[in-house]
């Protein structure tokens, strides 16, 4: 169940589970607060308190004011939304896709909000294909080409059966409700170019995982590697789909473990330095699950 909120004065709607490690997710183009459920769910068993927050435009959440659509005003409506949850320590972030770019400016922009940062099949890599002169920004991709492999994406072969009914319980009553929004977040998506973002996140020195899945139809490799090169490292590559932590939870599950397991024991160095300086660690919240009903419901 899900419940409600109000941010910056708007209606937001959102998901949260668990208790431990907060961890902020979200999500991609065209989907919002259903779609990601049973991949949240490995997250929560892995001993984390998961925030997913249907971002403005999806998923019954209101829109951003026009001049706000931008991934700057994303990330400053997910810090506004950070603290209506009373979110009290630095969030393991993670991005899928569009939630990707969202995440990597909430970083770059607010820094103090972040602890660790995961991107999953993120955009912002900005290239299409080619080398050198030859080569040709995801701008320049014709609309046609998207259209062909969203509709690969939507279809793949040994899943569809897993993917297309999670994808379309977000997507049509999303198309239904605002298809404006849809036009205008894709074609924000479609010319993100966050690499300089990402190379002050690595001056920083901020914690960056990127994983990208081999099968992917919607980002070609060539992005991912753009990714990769701003930040300076090489990412993960995963079987499956754009979509493959929809099609196969556990493998993301399997995928997130180690990380998390990074992340967990940074924080528990950060709770033991504060307890010998004689400062109060965060207090533990506990949230209500993401899969049984709440006395506040969205509906």
């Amino acid at each position: 169940m899900w419940k409600r909120a109000t941010v910056d004065g708007r209606v937001a709607l959102y998901g949260v589970a668990g208790e431990g490690l907060p961890v902020l997710f979200l999500h991609g183009w065209a989907l919002g607060q259903h779609a990601y459920k049973r991949a949240l769910k490995r997250l929560v068993t892995l001993g984390c308190r998961v925030y997913a927050p249907a971002l403005p435009g999806f998923g019954g959440t209101a829109d951003l004011p026009g001049h706000k659509l931008t991934f700057e005003g994303y990330a400053d409506w997910v810090k506004a939304f950070s603290e209506v949850m009373e979110i009290d320590e630095p969030v393991f972030l993670v991005g899928h896709s569009f939630g990707g770019g969202c995440a990597i400016q909430l970083a770059h922009d607010h820094p103090e909000l972040v602890r660790y940062l995961v991107l999953v099949n993120s955009v912002g890599g900005a290239t299409w294909r080619g080398e050198g002169s030859s080569q040709r920004t995801l701008a320049q991709r014709p609309l046609w080409d998207w259209g062909l492999r969203f509709r690969a994406e939507l279809f793949p072969l040994f899943e569809v059966s897993r993917v297309l009914p999670t994808v379309l319980e977000d997507l049509v009553p999303n198309a239904l409700r605002n298809p404006m929004a849809l036009w205008r977040v894709g074609q924000l998506a479609r010319k993100a170019d966050l690499r300089v973002e990402l190379e002050e996140l690595k001056r920083r020195g901020t914690p960056v995982v990127l994983l990208w899945s081999d099968q992917d139809r919607v980002l070609p490799k060539h992005s991912f590697d753009a990714l990769c090169q701003a930040i300076g490292q090489s990412g993960e590559v995963v079987d499956g789909s754009h979509s493959w932590l929809l099609a196969d939870p556990d493998a993301f599950g399997e995928v997130m473990t180690n990380v998390l397991h990074v992340a967990t024991v940074a924080r528990q160095h950060e709770v033991e330095e504060a307890l010998a300086a004689g400062e109060p660690p965060p207090e533990p919240k506990v949230a209500p699950s993401l899969l049984e009903p709440e006395a506040e419901e969205a509906g």
